[in-house]
């Protein structure tokens, strides 16, 4: 019953943060990696590698980090592991995406 309820509530968040963003306000060239995060750092590369705001929240919708990162690399060390949704701002466009840690 825990995994059902797990499962409604990130496919709620998920839906939730999708309506927030048009595919004309994608981020040009974004890419995350390594996904799943499984040495406590994440990178994060556009085409323009401007300033990025970065917001990430648990499957509850509950904002854990929000920094801004002027560089690729971003510090999870201190993030326990799970499953999260991993926002990014650059230029007034957007990226959201499902974000795992181990």
């Amino acid at each position: 019953m825990k995994k059902l309820y797990f499962i409604l509530i990130f496919l709620f968040t998920t839906f939730a943060f999708a309506q927030h963003t048009t595919a004309n306000e994608t981020i040009d060239g974004f890419k995350i990696y390594p996904n799943p995060v499984t040495n406590g750092k994440v990178f994060i590369s556009t085409t323009l590698n401007a300033p990025k705001k970065i917001a990430i929240y648990d499957i509850l919708g509950t904002k854990i980090i929000e920094t801004t990162i002027i560089g690729k690399e971003l510090n999870l060390s201190n993030i326990d592991a799970g499953m999260y949704m991993l926002r990014v701002v650059e230029n007034n466009k957007v990226a959201t995406r499902k974000l795992i840690i181990k």
